[in-house]
C-alpha cells in the first residue's frame, strides 16, 4: 500500500529546502522517477540540496524564492504542475524570532515577519495548487507545524501564533477537501538539530536527531497520515497544558521558557 502510494507522488514540491529539516527530507524523497521542485531563499543550499537529489535520481526544479511572495509563487507552481502536474507540496519553510534577553517584546517587524513567512508563506504554496488536485480527485499537502502550536511559549508568541494557525489551517483543509480525494498531513515536531534548533538557548527536551524527524514525516506522507506529532510525549506535554486552568498553565509553561539567541 505504502509502495504504491509512494510510486504515486511523481511529483512533490517542498518549501525552505536549503537546509535544515526541508533538505532533509528532499533528499530522503529523492529517487529515479521521481520530480522535486525545491524552493528557498539561499540560492548556495538550494544548490546543494538540488546536488544532492539529482545524485539519487531525482529530477530536480529549483526556484530561489520568498515563500512571502504570493505572486511569484502561484506563477512558479503554474509552471511547474503545467509541466508536470503537482501530487503533493511539503509546506517547510520557517523562520523564528523570541522575545529579547531582558524579555522585552518581540517588536512588530519580528512578529509580522514570522506569521508572514511561517503561516502565510504555507498559504501561498497550498492555495495555488489545490484547483488543480481537486479537479483531478488526489492530491496530499504536508504541513510542518510544531508542538509551541498546542500551547503558546512565553519567549515565542508569534512562532507559537504562527504554528497554531498551520495547525488549525491544516485540520479545516483536510475536513472541507478529504471527501473530495485530498489528503492532508499536519505534522508537529519538537526540538531537533538544526541551525534554527541550536539558536534556542537552554534545555531541549526529547531533541531528536533532523534525519528522524525526516523519516516520520516522509512516512507520514506516503500513508496519508491526518496528523504526527514527534515526539509524543513533548506533544501531549503542552497539550495538557492547555487544558489546565489558565493561571496555572501559565506558571508551569514559564519553567519550559528558553532564551533565543539572535541570528548571525
Amino acid at each position: 500500500m505504502v509502495a504504491a502510494r509512494e510510486a504515486s507522488l511523481a511529483h512533490i514540491v517542498i518549501t525552505g529546502a536549503s537546509r535544515g529539516l526541508g533538505a532533509a527530507v528532499a533528499r530522503r524523497l529523492a529517487a529515479p522517477g521521481r520530480r522535486l521542485g525545491l524552493i528557498a531563499r539561499s540560492g548556495a543550499g538550494l544548490e546543494a540540496t538540488a546536488a544532492d537529489c539529482r545524485s539519487q535520481g531525482a529530477s530536480v526544479a529549483t526556484a530561489r524564492l520568498d515563500v512571502r511572495d504570493a505572486a511569484a509563487m502561484a506563477v512558479c507552481l503554474a509552471g511547474w504542475d503545467a509541466a508536470a502536474p503537482i501530487e503533493a507540496v511539503i509546506a517547510n519553510a520557517g523562520i523564528n524570532g523570541g522575545t529579547g534577553p531582558d524579555g522585552q517584546p518581540e517588536g512588530h517587524a519580528a512578529a509580522s515577519a514570522q506569521i508572514a513567512v511561517n503561516l502565510l508563506g504555507a498559504v501561498n504554496l497550498i492555495e495555488p495548487v489545490l484547483p488543480a488536485m481537486l479537479a483531478r480527485g488526489r492530491g496530499s499537502v504536508l504541513i510542518v507545524g510544531s508542538v509551541a502550536g498546542f500551547c503558546g511559549l512565553p519567549d515565542s508568541p508569534a512562532y507559537s501564533a504562527s504554528k497554531a494557525g498551520l495547525w488549525a489551517y491544516g485540520e479545516a483543509l483536510r475536513a472541507a477537501h478529504g471527501p473530495a480525494g485530498l489528503r492532508v498531513t499536519v505534522v508537529a515536531p519538537g526540538f531537533f538539530r538544526s541551525a534554527m534548533s541550536a539558536r534556542f538557548l537552554g534545555g531541549h527536551p526529547f531533541e531528536l536527531p533532523v534525519e528522524a524527524v525526516a523519516a516520520r514525516l516522509v512516512r507520514a506522507l506516503l500513508r496519508g497520515e491526518g496528523r504526527a506529532v514527534m515526539p509524543w510525549t513533548l506533544g501531549a506535554a503542552l497539550r495538557g497544558l492547555a487544558l489546565l486552568p489558565a493561571p496555572l498553565a501559565d506558571l508551569l509553561v514559564r519553567r519550559f521558557r528558553f532564551r533565543i539567541a539572535p541570528e548571525g
